[in-house]
């Protein structure tokens, strides 16, 4: 199993800048694509962004050019560095990551606890 556990959340005025991290740990895995989710109240879970083994990156349209996904593969951590943030954005900011025990198995999804992003007006 792979345990994901997240920090960097917090309280931040509007146009403010947030950077989330989320680290994984466990017994011998291979990490293929992370990402980052959100859910507002209310509301569905939504992607915001992923990155792939190689570097790939994928943005929700809303966040495009304002944030940024980056991981460390050394680390086997993924960071999502938030900038210019708007109330909307106002969330429960959750870590997935794709993973697999060997090369060529079965690959499983871990999330984290999540943490809590609010944007103030």
């Amino acid at each position: 199993q792979v345990q994901l556990v997240e920090s960097g959340g917090g309280l931040v005025q509007a146009g403010g800048a947030l950077r989330l991290s989320c680290a994984a740990s466990g017994s011998t895995f291979r990490l293929n694509a992370m990402g980052w989710y959100r859910q507002a109240p209310g509301k569905q879970r939504e992607l915001v962004a992923v990155i792939s083994s190689g570097g790939s990156t994928n943005y929700a349209d809303s966040v495009k050019d304002r944030f940024t996904i980056s991981r460390d593969n050394a680390k086997n951590a993924v960071y999502l560095q938030m900038n210019s943030l708007k109330p909307e954005e106002t969330a429960v900011y959750y870590c997935n990551v794709k993973w697999q025990r060997r090369i060529g198995g079965s690959e499983y999804d871990s999330w984290g606890q999540g943490t809590q992003v609010t944007v103030s007006s």
